[in-house]
């Protein structure tokens, strides 16, 4: 069934990927994208100027509550992936972080209250649990923030759930588990390595070779995100790690 979704932070990696799968289901699809006086429509500039016109894109900030307001009437979904991300800077930068990840999600969460939205959709980390305390991290692993981005993150979460049970708004909260494909940034691992491979590196630097990670490739984490899109069940107040979903 088509129906009107709002994607912000759609011209991220995950976002731009979401919205091209959005097109494919032949949903309607608008775009939020920050601000910025180039015009620049980050990842989705990479998308075909025929799947350009199936999109429209509206250029704000999620921390405008009024912008945030008009940008959702008449949608159906809403699927929050605008978020300040990065662990090094959120320790110099605490307050920008709340402003987005926590603020932000308070005004999509205001302006749902009167606009009846079918799904409230808000995409969290793996960086919530930080250190594990048992593998593999289920839905019932404890949080533990080591970062201020992993604390906002975790705060957004708490602040979702909170509005299910005050409100009863339709909201359901997926956790992307380290995603990995076309678009990434090269600070992340399997970039990295790739890079150095394709520069005829000798040597390839890994880092530590202690940690382990549950490694998802972004159409899986695409298919999560649909799967809850489209799913005939009431998933209002839940919580998804990818990984989960897509296994």
């Amino acid at each position: 069934m088509k129906k009107k979704i709002l994607v912000t932070g759609s011209e991220g990696f995950i976002g731009s990927h979401l919205v091209e799968a959005l097109i494919k289901k032949n949903h309607n699809v608008t775009c939020f994208v920050l601000y910025n006086s180039f015009n620049n429509l980050g990842w989705l500039r990479d998308l075909s100027k025929t799947k350009k016109k199936n999109f429209k894109v509206i250029f704000g900030d999620i921390r405008d509550s009024e912008q945030v307001r008009d940008s959702l009437k008449n949608q159906d979904v809403v699927i929050n992936l605008a978020a300040l991300i990065g662990i090094p800077y959120s320790y110099k930068s605490v307050r920008s972080y709340f402003e987005t990840n926590v603020m932000g999600l308070i005004n999509i969460l205001e302006a749902s209250k009167s606009l009846n939205l079918k799904k409230i959709i808000h995409v969290s980390t793996s960086e919530v649990f930080g250190n594990p305390k048992y593998l593999p991290i289920d839905e019932k692993h404890n949080y533990y923030s080591q970062s201020p981005y992993a604390a906002s993150k975790a705060s957004a979460d708490q602040l979702a759930l909170s509005y299910f049970n005050s409100f009863n708004l339709p909201i359901t909260i997926i956790r992307p588990f380290n995603t990995f494909g076309p678009r990434q940034s090269l600070r992340a691992v399997i970039p990295t390595l790739i890079t150095q491979y394709l520069n005829n590196s000798k040597i390839v630097k890994v880092g530590s070779l202690f940690p382990v990670r549950d490694l998802t490739y972004i159409d899986d984490t695409v298919d999560a995100f649909l799967k809850v899109i489209h799913s005939k069940k009431n998933l209002s107040g839940m919580f998804f790690n990818s990984e989960s979903i897509t296994s």
